[in-house]
């Protein structure tokens, strides 16, 4: 019997410390993955880019005996659309916007992906959403407009580049919730691994296709290999792990920490001036993301 399309996370109560710690993980690693992102299409094709890190990523997974665990075929569908539009699709649409779109409005963008999956998940599930995580993820989301605010001003925010992330976002909203109860059956490792294997397949022609245009440099290929194997592989299946344990929306949440930790990185090894609304908006972000963490009512 195949998984149902999403499910409520097997831990409805409010997150303990082991849920947090994974938040923040997440929150972390993610947190780079722009700018690992930025220095590998300094050199490397779009194309490249994306098959190197689900590659990768994939390749690392492959290490652990119990990423190899068999899915069941009937299972290998809903499998296949998360290799589809939670890892081909925004990896190569990543790669192509940022060659044309600045961090901060990538940011801005992906920070949409924990209302996406509320909506989804409330439609798959038909039932409304719980009160604290309407609030919560709401919250966030005004907190994270408050953040990039500042450096949104005199940013470079091509429309075909915003559209691009726009669909990324819709992707992962949808493969979230998709990936809770075959996280749930067959754990995180197997799920993200074999996901990314059939990714890699997917994403090797456009690697080929473009080859042509990349030129090798070091800080690229480096670059590429820590978003592949950390960026991708490594924090997908801690993803994956965290969306069977509390669900979809609120896994999703890990996204509003990204800018958290992009401006506490930049004041502390970059020297950068964060102003009084960005602070504010810090705070909202945090209240929001604690209020969305309470526990889930399931009808």
């Amino acid at each position: 019997m195949a998984a149902p399309l999403t499910n409520v996370g097997s831990r409805t109560g409010a997150y303990g410390a082991s849920e947090w710690g994974l938040t923040l993980v997440i929150g972390i690693i993610w947190g780079s993955a722009f700018l690992w992102i930025a220095v590998g299409v300094d050199h490397f094709s779009p194309g490249v880019v994306a098959f190197g890190r689900v590659a990768l990523g994939a390749g690392a997974l492959a290490m652990f005996s119990r990423a190899r665990r068999r899915i069941d075929r009937a299972d290998w569908s809903r499998v296949f659309v998360v290799a589809v539009v939670g890892n081909a699709a925004p990896a190569l649409l990543y790669s192509t916007a940022e060659t044309s779109l600045d961090s901060a409005v990538a940011g801005m963008v992906t920070a949409g992906v924990p209302i996406v999956s509320l909506v989804i998940a409330a439609v798959l599930l038909r039932q409304l959403p719980g009160r604290a995580q309407a609030i919560g993820i709401t919250l966030g989301f005004v907190g994270i407009f408050m953040m990039t605010l500042p450096s949104l001003r005199g940013t470079h925010a091509d429309p075909v580049g915003v559209g691009l992330v726009l669909l990324a976002v819709i992707g992962y909203g949808i493969s979230g919730n998709l990936l809770v109860p075959l996280q749930q059956r067959y754990g995180g490792l197997a799920v993200t691994m074999w996901a990314l294997v059939l990714s890699s397949f997917m994403l090797f022609p456009f690697a080929i296709a473009t080859a042509g245009e990349s030129d090798f440099a070091m800080s690229s290929l480096v670059a590429v290999v820590i978003l592949g194997v950390v960026g991708t592989g490594i924090v997908r299946a801690l993803g994956a792990t965290l969306a069977g344990r509390v669900g979809a929306p609120r896994m999703s949440t890990t996204a509003y920490l990204i800018p958290v930790f992009a401006i506490v990185l930049g004041v502390v090894f970059r020297d950068e001036v964060v102003l009084p609304v960005a602070i504010v908006g810090v705070v909202v972000v945090l209240v929001g993301a604690f209020v969305a963490t309470r526990a889930v009512t399931v009808r």
